[in-house]
């Protein structure tokens, strides 16, 4: 059961649940609303949270996630409170104009970022298991045309090695290149050995 309400997340792990011999089973498919209090300092504390609360709901393993951006210059911001960084839940537009407010006079050689993400597997009463990756790349001076709703800073994040940014990727191409692959693999990588 995946622990999210995130559609563009639910696409993504499709993308990743493809080729496995499991069935992604997602919380409106279980009838559940009902959502936690992220209250964790840290990707990795918000992302067992998640697992223990669904957990609660269901016999299936949970697989939970927290992550989020991180830009050097900004001394690793928006981090844990990518979607809350300005104090409360902001729309994807708005988080893109705050994004290029604060980074107005940085220079293009300083604009270096990275998504994080943290993983947590959680399979009965006493066995959890979590996994983390990244993805470096660059904030651009201005978003590309199309918004992946839900995934804002997609449309600012450039990845030198792809020449793209990942918002002009489709879910398939940046499934192979993503942080989240590299967690989702190591996670299952743990599950199964």
């Amino acid at each position: 059961m995946l622990a999210t309400h995130n559609e563009g997340k639910i696409l993504k792990y499709r993308v990743l649940f493809k080729d496995l011999p499991a069935e992604l089973v997602t919380l409106s498919d279980m009838g559940i609303k009902d959502e936690p209090e992220e209250s964790g300092k840290t990707f990795l504390e918000n992302a067992v949270l998640k697992a223990n609360f669904y957990s609660e709901f269901s016999d299936l393993p949970v697989l939970a996630e927290d992550g989020g951006l991180e830009i050097d210059a900004l001394g690793g911001e928006p981090g844990v409170y990518s979607r809350r960084w300005p104090g409360y839940k902001a729309s994807d537009e708005e988080l893109i104009k705050m994004t290029l407010e604060k980074l107005k006079s940085v220079p293009y050689e300083r604009r270096g970022a990275q998504f994080r993400v943290v993983m947590a597997l959680k399979m009965g009463e006493n066995n959890l298991i979590t996994s983390e990756a990244f993805l470096r790349g660059i904030i651009t001076e201005k978003p590309v045309s199309k918004i992946i709703s839900g995934f804002p800073f997609r449309s600012l994040f450039y990845v030198p090695e792809l020449g793209k940014v990942l918002g002009e990727l489709t879910m398939e191409e940046e499934a192979k290149v993503a942080h989240r692959r590299i967690a989702f693999k190591n996670l299952f990588e743990k599950w199964t050995s």
